[in-house]
């Protein structure tokens, strides 16, 4: 009677995985992008989509769903059902920062089911041709001297490299003056122009403008030096530890997203990073793949969390 009715459970388990599986296969894929097409956490997920449209038969789908620092985007995907047929592949902003910018969100950031990382790219320091300064020694010096008076552009309020100027001037005790820009792109030309004098951008979007002289190029924000500019030293290189401010382009899934389904997406992410010509995609964005597991995604991304949840308290850095 008992191997009877063993027999009757697994059974019923065996056709209930087959059910999943049918319906699994049968919807496509769709990867969630929380930002505007164009830019780096834009490219870097359609390059891996369109080698993942083999694996799934019903194909892989990519929409972007941007507003409110990503939260549209993420709201969306924490309210989809936990299928396996909806990801979010974002950087930090909804995944790990959010939550201490905004005083109320739609969605609960902590009960992400991690997928993977795609990929970091370093920050870097960059400032404008003419500032009479050839390292980061000589920057902060320069700072010192001139406490308040040196300007800093950023994505916005809140952005990446807003955040990354403040935990530079905690941990060098110097302080600047914040301009906003609305993205990447006005903020590059202002500093590129001399209306500013400094930007924490992303590596692939300033790396251009420094071969070309049109701004400097001082440090990398990172453990190791970039093999997109092998010759610029790391800020630990640079005798300011603690300094590494990366952005990762992380793949999460809805709230209760079986672990299973997570690390079988991971398992096809990670073969895909893999290929040598998505190895070289990636570099020319100046990202690094990765393709962490679950596990090690979940430990980085918490991490991530809490230390900008220190800088964000400090700098008084708020949003609606």
């Amino acid at each position: 009677m008992v191997q009877f009715l063993n027999r009757r459970i697994a059974l019923a388990f065996a056709i209930l995985l087959t059910s999943a599986s049918l319906a699994y296969a049968a919807k496509p894929i769709t990867f969630v992008i929380p930002f505007p097409p164009g830019g780096t956490a834009d490219i870097l997920p359609r390059i891996v989509a369109e080698k993942l449209r083999s694996t799934y038969p019903a194909g892989v789908v990519v929409e972007n769903k941007s507003g409110a620092g990503g939260n549209i985007g993420a709201d969306f995907v924490a309210r989809s059902d936990p299928d396996g047929t909806t990801f979010l592949v974002s950087p930090p902003g909804p995944i790990a920062i959010n939550q201490y910018l905004y005083k109320s969100m739609s969605f609960d950031p902590t009960k992400w089911v991690p997928v993977t990382v795609l990929a970091t790219a370093p920050n870097v320091l960059d400032v404008r041709s003419k500032l009479p300064v050839k390292n980061v020694a000589e920057f902060i010096a320069y700072l010192k001297a001139h406490p308040g008076k040196v300007t800093y552009a950023s994505q916005g309020n809140g952005s990446t490299s807003h955040l990354t100027a403040n935990l530079f001037m905690k941990l060098t005790g110097t302080r600047m003056t914040h301009i906003p820009y609305r993205g990447t792109a006005p903020a590059l030309a202002a500093l590129v122009s001399g209306q500013v004098d400094v930007f924490f951008d992303n590596i692939s979007s300033s790396a251009p403008y420094d071969r070309s002289g049109q701004l400097r190029i001082l440090a990398v924000a990172d453990e190791h030096r970039s093999l997109d500019l092998p010759q610029v030293p790391t800020f630990a290189e640079s005798h300011v530890a603690g300094m590494n401010a990366v952005t990762f382009f992380a793949v999460v899934a809805p709230p209760g997203t079986p672990m299973a389904i997570a690390s079988s997406m991971q398992k096809a992410i990670a073969a895909t990073l893999a290929l040598p010509d998505v190895k070289q995609k990636f570099t020319a964005q100046g990202a690094e793949p990765r393709g962490w597991s679950p596990k090690q995604t979940g430990q980085f991304m918490r991490a991530e969390s809490s230390k900008w949840e220190k800088v964000i308290n400090s700098a008084h850095v708020t949003l609606g």
